[in-house]
């Protein structure tokens, strides 16, 4: 069992003696999708496999949000809050928008992109570095920006 996935599973015992039912509910969708993906798998999953379905998870809610505050469902959009939030406790600390950039100025260069296209060149070497600490949406903004902007 993998280090996150053991925490993971101790925190929701943790909430279900002190009947928090909240944490307890948010943990289990989160159990759910790992085993999911271990049968799928046909093997144990190590960290790294726990941490990217953790992020697809949060990913997946924060979608959500923002579909239920279009259709002006605050009530789901909240619980869906809740669980991001609950499922944000196993991922590593995020990057910043200034360390982001400050990579992606650095990436820039060294590929020697200068124009959109360019772009393909440089999201791998970032999505790499920032594998489980930032969102591919921010960082494509960030270096779109600074392309598009030099």
């Amino acid at each position: 069992m993998a280090e996150i996935e053991a925490r993971i599973s101790d925190d929701l015992k943790q909430a279900m003696r002190q009947r928090d039912a909240t944490t307890r509910d948010a943990l289990r969708l989160l159990v759910a999708a790992i085993k999911n993906a271990r049968i799928e798998a046909g093997a144990d999953l190590d960290d790294d496999a726990v941490l990217s379905i953790v992020q697809k998870q949060v990913k997946q809610r924060r979608e959500s949000i923002a579909e239920y505050e279009k259709a002006g469902r605050a009530d789901l959009a909240e619980k869906e809050r809740v669980e991001a939030e609950v499922f944000e406790r196993y991922l590593p600390q995020q990057a910043s928008r200034e360390e982001i950039e400050a990579a992606a100025r650095k990436a820039i260069v060294e590929m020697g992109a200068s124009g959109p296209r360019d772009i393909g060149k440089v999201m791998p070497v970032l999505m790499k570095q920032f594998s489980g600490r930032a969102d591919g949406r921010e960082i494509n903004e960030v270096v779109r920006g600074l392309i598009e902007g030099a």
